[in-house]
């Protein structure tokens, strides 16, 4: 088989490619640049499973970037182990061809026990005290000490959160290059996520994200000249592109007014009571699975949210069908936002009445996916010293609570997970093999075939 590396460039699209990413656009220019008809939900996990997996969500199951557990009545974002992907892999399939086939998963999703032959996906280590240290989940086990040793330690708060920077993506690629060194896997799937942070606080204001561009350029072209000079021919692809939003949809909090929400109150705060309310909606981005305990309640539930300015539609078992996301892990409706809205999981009626963890980064206890965490409360006067005081509370040994994360969904101003309708504002595919590309517009369903296709070019 032909070694192969697949960079995934999240955000990246055919009309962010010009002058703040020479190195990209010429490499294109030599190539081809095709784009993906994505899927419905346009979301990380959803997507990553599709291309991985030549699968639509209601095959493969990733409905979403996370979802309601309906036999533990708790709703679970950003899961990771692989068993959860329902449909045989890309390297399963390579394998099956080629017994000497092997495999690098490098920071996509769901990378936990899986097949592949060489794995590196964060993992944070959480101490009784109360601590988020940095860390990373390795297979083989001992490439975890072995290349932080190396590199550092991986730089989770440079990888989501207010403080995100180009690090988290410049050591994912050192990491892709430290196995390739040491292993030369046939096929290398690499995560380099730095553009999806500016374009979520940003959209396409070209004066707040070109130096984002221009960093991702670099490292980008750093690792296709340092894969090719290596004999391994590059792929690059998107899962999504990211579109201007100006309205926030507090979906739960409609659903609440109408009383279709119960809620817990403890020490003062409040939680969402998912097995007792009669409908809540899981909020990811522009899509919302919206789970109805009662199914008489079905039919009220579609018309509340049919009425909310900002919904653009809502999926019955019909519509599921139709958009292929009619999965039992999907909600009995699925709304789907406006262009230019997306959805909040927000579901209190009084700030004051938030839970702890809303205005901190908190992926898994947030019962919904939050962009809000990309910023800094504007509200806080001096926030570096509120941030060094928590710290120092941190080596001190004391518990603390980094809220420093506002509750204002305004400040978000680009989103995804609609379909979107411009070829210039959704994901790509570029090759050099343009031989093996003989469309001009390829489904994300396609993707599997065409790595394997690149696999095994004579």
């Amino acid at each position: 088989m032909q070694k192969t590396v697949v960079l995934n460039v999240v955000g990246l699209t055919p009309g962010l490619l010009g002058e703040n990413t020479p190195f990209l656009s010429s490499w294109a220019a030599i190539g081809q640049v095709v784009p993906i008809a994505t899927v419905l939900p346009a979301v990380t996990c959803s997507v990553q499973a599709t291309y991985l997996t030549g699968k639509l969500p209601d095959e493969h199951g990733i409905v979403a970037n996370g979802w309601y557990f309906r036999d533990e009545c708790e709703v679970k974002f950003w899961r990771q182990s692989n068993k959860l992907v329902q449909a045989p892999k890309v390297w399963e399939i390579a394998k099956s061809i080629d017994p000497n086939f092997t495999c690098a998963n490098l920071f996509w999703w769901y990378n936990m026990y899986s097949s592949v032959d060489y794995a590196i996906t964060p993992r944070p280590m959480y101490p009784a005290d109360g601590r988020k240290l940095p860390d990373i989940y390795t297979h083989p086990s001992d490439v975890r000490s072995q290349i932080q040793s190396d590199l550092g330690n991986f730089p989770l708060f440079d990888f989501w959160g207010p403080k995100t920077t180009i690090s988290s993506s410049q050591w994912i690629a050192n990491s892709a290059k430290w196995i390739e060194e040491r292993y030369s896997p046939t096929l290398s799937l690499v995560y380099l996520p730095h553009l999806d942070y500016c374009l979520q606080r940003f959209g396409h204001d070209e004066k707040h994200i070109q130096a984002d561009l221009q960093e991702i350029d670099a490292v980008c072209g750093d690792l296709i000249e340092y894969y090719q000079a290596r004999n391994t021919q590059v792929i690059i692809l998107s899962e999504y592109g990211i579109t201007p939003v100006s309205k926030a949809v507090d979906i739960n909090r409609v659903l609440r007014e109408n009383g279709l929400i119960a809620v817990r109150e403890e020490l003062g705060r409040e939680l969402l009571d998912f097995g007792a309310s009669i409908a809540f909606a899981v909020a990811d981005h522009q899509i919302a699975h919206v789970y109805v305990n009662d199914p008489a309640y079905i039919p009220k539930v579609r018309s509340l949210l049919e009425a909310t300015e900002g919904v653009a539609q809502v999926l019955d078992e019909e519509g599921k069908q139709t958009y292929h996301i009619a999965h039992p892990r999907s909600g009995e409706l699925v709304a789907i936002a406006g262009p230019d809205a997306w959805f909040t999981y927000y579901y209190w009626l009084d700030d004051a009445k938030a839970p702890d963890f809303a205005r901190t980064v908190d992926i898994h206890r947030k019962p919904g996916y939050d962009p809000v965490e990309l910023f800094l409360d504007p509200q806080i006067k001096f926030p570096q010293g509120k941030i060094a005081l928590k710290l120092l509370k941190k080596q001190l040994g004391f518990r603390y609570l980094m809220d420093v994360i506002p509750l204002d969904a305004s400040l978000v101003r680009g989103s995804h997970g609609n379909i979107s309708t411009s070829t210039a504002e959704g994901p790509l595919f570029i090759t050099h093999q343009t031989h093996l590309v003989d469309t001009n517009r390829i489904e994300a369903t396609d993707v599997c075939s065409l790595i394997l296709k690149h696999l095994n070019r004579e």
